[in-house]
């Protein structure tokens, strides 16, 4: 079999990375490259994600999966969205082939450093099946089958502009496919689908409770859908689209069906730009983390904002630090309260600005951080305003450079915060 070129983001352009969180978080960088967070897989997961299409139905003459949004292309939203989750390892992204330079420029721009490019073919089957051979046959092109030492346990399709998908469900997917050789996301109709005549009137209609839609992410057995894409026949890689059931008539594997959550949609007209910028902003907004540096006052605070950020519908989580487990806030939280009784130094938000950079996270909005002094002193509160908000503003200045909108807040009272709280 002919094996496509696979086009690598060169080493060079990993030395002007950040340091990873981990290192603030523990102070042992040498553990771990990754940050952990969430459910985790002791087998080898990639991911092949086709955008290879023209975006025709958005009416824009960019193919909706280069479209920039919210500053960078659409794509690279999903890749990162793969790429905060640790066990994945590979992910291999087919493209048209004249935008594979486009497509190498975004990789490097924004510091991809799982991402396999891999030329796409005329139709959508074709672009999966290449880049489902890359994977295997990566580092072993000679040979007429992939090696078992290079290829994932299970692979995991997804489209390129659906950049809303969460590592809890991924894991779903992935483990589902490992036991069951198949699987594959469902969501509810949302309208009743009807056949028509070749005279354009109705025909019959389908019980709508009794159907389903099938969404990405599905997942699958590398061997399953390997067999797939090399039995299946030229009639299915011209015209089909759905993977399943390539799996199920080649390779003989039912798929389980796994309910999916409502942000799996993907982009398919130019409004839909919009409406994800407007669900991203909404849902950033319905979540804060409060981290109390394992204060007294600082529990008693968290405590009174919990009760008034509920009745906002704003839910509020509390944790001393962002050690070990609690590395998890970093990762999935985008509004953090930093709480500090020191009078006179901002280490505790210069070393959360550190982490939020370092985590290269997607910047879909502005993080936010407000740190909260405290001070329970007899010190004048004017003083201690003055001394600090020079160096606050110059942190907010460089912060928001990165993305990140820093505040302060000081509340000053020299009595105790468990009676005036």
């Amino acid at each position: 079999m002919e094996v496509s070129p696979v086009y690598r983001q060169s080493d060079d352009s990993q030395q002007d990375r950040p340091a990873h969180p981990q290192v603030f978080l523990t102070g042992e960088a040498q553990k771990s490259d990754h940050l952990r967070a969430g459910p985790c897989v002791d087998f080898p997961v990639s991911v092949v994600l086709p955008a290879g299409g023209t975006g025709e139905r958005t009416g824009l003459q960019t193919p909706k999966q280069f479209c920039p949004f919210l500053g960078r292309p659409l794509i690279s939203y999903t890749i990162e969205s793969f790429e905060r989750v640790s066990w994945i390892q590979t992910i291999m992204v087919v493209v048209a082939k004249e935008n594979i330079g486009f497509m190498m420029d975004i990789v490097q721009q924004f510091q991809h450093n799982k991402v396999r490019v891999v030329p796409g073919g005329s139709t959508r089957h074709r672009s999966i099946c290449n880049g489902v051979m890359a994977l295997g046959e990566e580092g072993v092109r000679e040979q007429e089958k992939p090696a078992a030492s290079s290829r994932p346990k299970v692979v995991i399709i997804h489209d390129a502009v659906r950049p809303f998908v969460d590592e809890d469900f991924l894991h779903k997917i992935a483990v589902a496919a490992k036991k069951q050789g198949a699987a594959g996301s469902i969501r509810p109709l949302v309208s009743t689908v009807i056949a028509t005549t070749s005279e354009g009137y109705l025909d019959h209609s389908l019980e709508r409770a009794k159907y389903r839609a099938s969404e990405m992410p599905q997942g699958f057995r590398y061997d399953v859908i390997y067999q797939a894409y090399q039995r299946c026949t030229e009639s299915d890689l011209e015209f089909g689209t759905e993977c399943l059931h390539l799996a199920l008539q080649y390779s003989g594997i039912n798929a389980k069906l796994i309910d999916g959550p409502p942000t799996l949609w993907k982009v398919t007209y130019k409004r839909d730009l919009a409406a994800a910028e407007s669900i991203i902003k909404e849902t950033l907004s319905q979540t804060a983390c409060l981290i109390t540096g394992g204060l007294e006052a600082g529990v008693t605070l968290a405590n009174v904002l919990q009760k008034a950020f509920g009745a906002l519908d704003v839910e509020l989580k509390v944790t001393p630090d962002l050690m070990g487990d609690n590395a998890m806030y970093l990762l999935k939280d985008w509004n953090f309260f930093q709480v500090s009784v020191d009078p006179s130094s901002l280490s505790e938000v210069e070393a959360l600005l550190v982490a939020l950079e370092a985590g290269n996270r997607v910047l879909l909005n502005p993080a936010v951080i407000i740190w909260m002094h405290l001070s329970v002193t007899a010190e004048p509160f004017t003083s201690m305003l003055a001394a600090e908000s020079g160096a606050l503003t110059g942190l907010a200045i460089k912060a928001k450079l990165r993305n990140i909108l820093l505040y302060g807040i000081w509340l000053h009272q020299p009595q105790s915060l468990d009676r005036d709280f």
